[in-house]
């Protein structure tokens, strides 16, 4: 989908399109504001000048998405809200909906399912596709299909999405990116070199800063340095897996099938504090945050039918150093009150010397709530799951 936590605010406010906006900065009545102040009039006809600019922002919140206007500037997802304000300072800023993304993020895989039923989720924004059995799927190489999912989607929605066509999944990705916003491309086995060859190693999905980082080093820039380069060559830099991985997508090779099920492997939630929270000074406020971050862990596990029996935390400090533990216990649970307790047990296996800028909790080693494997009968926690945490309160 393009943009499309910022393209699910432009269905609200139209008057916006074409115009820098970044959705992001947590969970703010910013918009809301906006709203009461204009109550008088419908939603599309509110001034652009009323909304909140990204000049204005302050704190540590991070981008979700941003229109391709903004885009231009240098903004991206995952930016620092405030080192975007730097790139595009008049921006206007709107939260997210997450209630809304989540029901288009439905509607418009149904859609999909109803064209071309073999699909496989990656998340509330993309999907892959085999359209090998799909009645006229083959014509035009995949276009006919492709304009048709486009135009359905768009008619349903009112939202726009480009396509990626290949012959797997690697390339499919890639070429989805090509043309975008609302565009299609078609990449052919014998399209390695002249399309996929130019572009930066970074592209390929799975090379990430680190990497990439470690290939400019070695003077490796593109895909088509990368494709040159001695398979064992790559073994011994990057070790056996990582390097006869990177010799394979460098050629365009992926074997990888389109997954119609699987099972989520964890579920999370985290936070960027405003300001560095200290762990006795800031205390309740870490409590506080702490809760809810356990309770939405455990809202989430319930919504979508799970339990789970690894309960983790992942911790940052001041000086971005970052520290996770996990316990794992006989027995699952979806209960917020045991997250918060056994999260609670992790945290005291942790340093809290420094000031801390983000918290997360996480619940792993996941079954579907009621099977066999979620009601077998275990021992609970010993007497140890009572004893406070270093953030409660009181």
């Amino acid at each position: 989908m393009d943009a499309f936590f910022a393209s699910v605010e432009l269905l609200r406010y139209p008057q916006l399109k074409g115009l820098p906006v970044v959705i992001g900065g947590g969970r703010r009545r910013v918009d809301e504001m906006v709203r009461e102040r204009f109550s008088d009039r419908p939603l599309s006809e509110i001034p652009a000048g009323a909304f909140p600019l990204l000049k204005d922002y302050v704190g540590r919140g991070v981008i979700t998405t941003a229109t391709y206007p903004a885009r231009q500037f240098g903004v991206g997802s995952a930016m620092g809200m405030m080192k975007a304000a730097r790139l595009c300072p008049q921006a206007i800023v709107l939260p997210a909906d997450f209630d809304e993304v989540r029901r288009l993020s439905r509607a418009f895989k149904a859609v999909i399912r109803d064209i071309a039923p073999v699909v496989e989720d990656r998340g509330i924004d993309e999907v892959y596709i085999d359209f090998t059995d799909v009645p006229g799927g083959q014509r035009e190489g995949g276009r006919v299909l492709a304009r048709l999912i486009q135009k359905s989607i768009f008619e349903a929605t009112r939202l726009t999405c480009s396509i990626g066509v290949a012959p797997n999944k690697l390339l499919a990705k890639m070429a989805s990116e090509f043309n975008k916003p609302n565009g299609i491309s078609i990449v052919h086995e014998d399209d390695l070199q002249s399309r996929i060859w130019p572009l930066a190693v970074r592209k390929i999905n799975g090379i990430g800063p680190k990497a990439e980082a470690k290939l400019l080093r070695l003077h490796v820039h593109t895909i088509g340095d990368l494709a040159a380069q001695d398979p064992e060559w790559l073994v011994d830099n990057f070790g056996q897996s990582t390097g006869r991985w990177m010799h394979n997508v460098a050629w365009g090779r992926d074997d990888r099938p389109v997954v119609t099920e699987s099972e989520p492997v964890s579920m999370s939630r985290e936070t960027t504090f405003d300001r560095d929270l200290h762990a006795v000074r800031d205390r309740a406020e870490l409590g506080a945050i702490f809760t809810d971050l356990c309770e939405r862990v455990a809202d989430d596990l319930r919504r979508k039918g799970y339990v789970g029996k690894t309960i983790g935390i992942k911790l940052r400090y001041d000086d971005f150093r970052t520290a996770t533990r996990d316990h794992t216990l006989e027995h699952f649970t979806d209960d917020a009150k045991a997250i918060r307790r056994v999260a609670g047990l992790c945290l005291k296996r942790v340093p809290l010397d420094r000031k801390l800028r983000l918290l997360g909790v996480r619940v792993g080693k996941l079954a579907r709530a009621g099977s066999t494997e979620a009601t077998a009968v275990a021992a609970p926690l010993r007497v140890e799951e009572h004893t406070p945490d270093l953030f409660q309160a009181g």
